[in-house]
Formats: structure tokens, C-alpha cells, sequence
């Protein structure tokens, strides 16, 4: 193994920086970025050798490679997360526009959203994982939120309430129960937990993960980020009455005065509940 791979998984090993998912992708990308820099004639390096050089030369690799921007956008913070933990932040520049990378677009012209019938649901042999998917559905949670829930903790009156161990960044929220449906689903998760989480006792997250993911596979399902999609969809016509403009409803610029108060309003509470802190990252989910 060359140097820089071995310091750069060591260094990720030692710093269990965010969601086991973060940590996952960051290595991913780390171990990309180490092959990319080997190629690009960069062979003896070591962790703490990252210069400006190697940064400029990754961001001209990548664009003559015609990487997307989005794609460029996460391979830059894991740079970052690299130069911070051997100590040379200044090494990577804080702004992207400095090398010319712009603005990802973030308004969705086309609808993500994504249901499940029950034939799908049902193909899911291990009512662990085919719980976590009714659960994502349900509430628009994350992958791992929705395999660490425990109901003792999470079901409340009229909301769940996730930890921040389990969400993305880390950001404690809740989220509320709107329909018989959603508490119907809550009952079966709480009385086939049975005081424990929707990690079957005989595993760790990670091993659940696995099962979850080969699950999945078997099914013939594989990202269902779309859920989420549909969740936010789902919510902004609860709260606002009419479709989202990606489901084919009103464009926001075609709006009264009141209604584009009420559109804001149930942006910023659909932010919330899929654990965003920008109301702006909603047209993605639907649209404008």
C-alpha cells in the first residue's frame, strides 16, 4: 500500500468525524483522491505534505475529466477535512469559486419522488430493514436514522423525536405524527422492537447496514433517497394546499402575496423536518 493511502486511513480511523455514513464516503473519496494524486505523478507524498500544488492539479484533473460540479463540491470538503486534521487548512482555499468551480444548481425541474407499492415492501425479507423503509417513507428519514430508531425514545404524542447520534451533522429534531397511517406503523415498530432499536440484537449498526443494503439489493431496490422526495412533496401540499411546483403545481413566482408567505412558511417547516438548516435546499425536493 503506498504511503499516503495508509496515513490517510489511518488518519480517518482516528478521527470519527460525523455519521458512520459521512465517515464512509469521506474515506471513499480520501482513498480516490490518494490514487488520483499518485497518477498525476505525486508518489512519495505523506499526509502532512498537502500543498496548494496538489490541490490545483486534483481541480484541473477533475474538470479536464469533466467531473460534475456537485461531484467536485465533495471531493473539495474532504480535502479540507484532510488539510484541517494534519494541520494545514490554509493549504486548501476556502472558497471554491477561488479555482473556479461554481454554483451547483439546486432547483429541481423534474420530481425524485419516489413511493412503494406493497408488493416491493414485501420482497424485503428481514422485517428489520422492511421497517426502516416503511419508517423512511413514513417521516422522510435518512438510511440510518431509520435503522437506529428506537421507539422507546423516539415516539412522543404527536411526533418522533430523533438523536443526534443518529442524524446527519448531528442536529437533534422532531418530526410530526399527521395521520392514522404513521401511527399505525409507530404501534408495529414499538411492539416488534420491544424496548430495543430496529438493529436486530445479534448485530452492530455496521452489520445491520450490510444486511440492510443486500436486503435491498435482493429486492431489486437499491437508493431510495426518493422516499424523501416524496415525503417533502407530501407535506408541502398538506401545508400549503396546493401541489409542489416539481408535482406540477404553481411556479412560486405565479403566486399571490399571501400564498408565497404560506410557501415560505411550509419550506422552512419542511427544512426542519428532513434535518436541513436552509430553507433554499427545499427546490431540490420541490422545485420553485
Amino acid at each position: 500500500m503506498k504511503n499516503l493511502n495508509f496515513q490517510l486511513r489511518k488518519l480517518c480511523r482516528e478521527n470519527r468525524d460525523g455519521s458512520y455514513s459521512t465517515q464512509s464516503n469521506r474515506a471513499r473519496l480520501l482513498e480516490l483522491i490518494a490514487n488520483q494524486l499518485h497518477e498525476l505523478g505525486y508518489k512519495d507524498m505523506w499526509a502532512k505534505s498537502l500543498k496548494p500544488k496538489h490541490v490545483e492539479a486534483l481541480v484541473k484533473h477533475w474538470f479536464k475529466k469533466g467531473v460534475t460540479k456537485g461531484t467536485i463540491k465533495n471531493r473539495m470538503t474532504a480535502l479540507r477535512w484532510w488539510a484541517r486534521k494534519v494541520g494545514r487548512r490554509s493549504v486548501v482555499g476556502n472558497a471554491n469559486s477561488f479555482y473556479g468551480i461554481g454554483s451547483r444548481t439546486y432547483v429541481a425541474k423534474i420530481s425524485k419522488a419516489q413511493t412503494l407499492n406493497n408488493t416491493q415492501i414485501c420482497q424485503i425479507r428481514d422485517e428489520y430493514v422492511r421497517l426502516s423503509v416503511r419508517l423512511q417513507a413514513a417521516f422522510g428519514l435518512r438510511r440510518e436514522e431509520s435503522i437506529k430508531f428506537s421507539p422507546s425514545y423516539a415516539i412522543q404524542d404527536d411526533h418522533i423525536r430523533l438523536k443526534a447520534s443518529w442524524t446527519k451533522g448531528g442536529r437533534e429534531r422532531t418530526v410530526p405524527i399527521t395521520n392514522c397511517e404513521q401511527r399505525r406503523l409507530l404501534q408495529h415498530v414499538k411492539e416488534f422492537a420491544e424496548g430495543g432499536s430496529l438493529i436486530s440484537p445479534a448485530l452492530d449498526y455496521v452489520q445491520q447496514l450490510h444486511r440492510y443494503e443486500r436486503q435491498l439489493r435482493t429486492a431489486g431496490l437499491s437508493k431510495l433517497h426518493g422516499l424523501r422526495h416524496d415525503y417533502a412533496q407530501r407535506r408541502y401540499e398538506e401545508l400549503t394546499g396546493w401541489r409542489a411546483p416539481v408535482a406540477g403545481g404553481p411556479a412560486t413566482k405565479s403566486l399571490t402575496t399571501d400564498q408565497r408567505a404560506l410557501d415560505l412558511k411550509a419550506r422552512v417547516v419542511i427544512s426542519q423536518e428532513l434535518g436541513h438548516s436552509r430553507e433554499a435546499i427545499t427546490a431540490v425536493y420541490l422545485g420553485r
